[in-house]
């Protein structure tokens, strides 16, 4: 079962290599924390505030590339944790079917936080990482 989630912080640190998002519970307690790149934090960070570049970039692309497919991405799901590595996928509706998408966390939550897309967790994986 997953688990609606939404994105509670982006800690940035530019003398870091490791970033984290934080997405809370949105009807509980648990507190999940992804390590990222300072790349994908960033593009959250820009996607999150709505700031505009000349020039698309990649998780622009992306969408322009799904609604030119006549697709919307209907939910983003962080399904998996193996070997300390968080796994989700992107779920498009395209033409009434449903299409699932790998994808890292930090990707899907920069594609899908400029339109306010669902996130859930897997419960199995809040079960497994996410603290109270």
């Amino acid at each position: 079962m997953a688990v609606r989630v939404d994105l509670a912080q982006i800690r940035i640190s530019e003398t870091h290599d490791q970033q984290v998002i934080v997405l809370r519970e949105r009807n509980g307690t648990r507190i999940l924390q992804i390590v990222i790149g300072l790349t994908e934090a960033l593009a959250i960070d820009r996607r999150v505030k709505n700031v505009q570049l000349p020039r698309p970039m990649t998780h622009d692309l992306l969408a322009n590339v799904i609604d030119s497919l006549s697709g919307e991405l209907e939910k983003i799901v962080v399904n998996d944790l193996q070997e300390h590595t968080f796994y989700a996928k992107l779920v498009i509706r395209q033409q009434g079917e449903l299409v699932e998408v790998d994808s890292r966390p930090s990707d899907a939550i920069a594609l899908g936080v400029a339109n306010d897309v669902p996130l859930y967790v897997e419960d199995h994986v809040l079960n497994e990482a996410a603290t109270s």
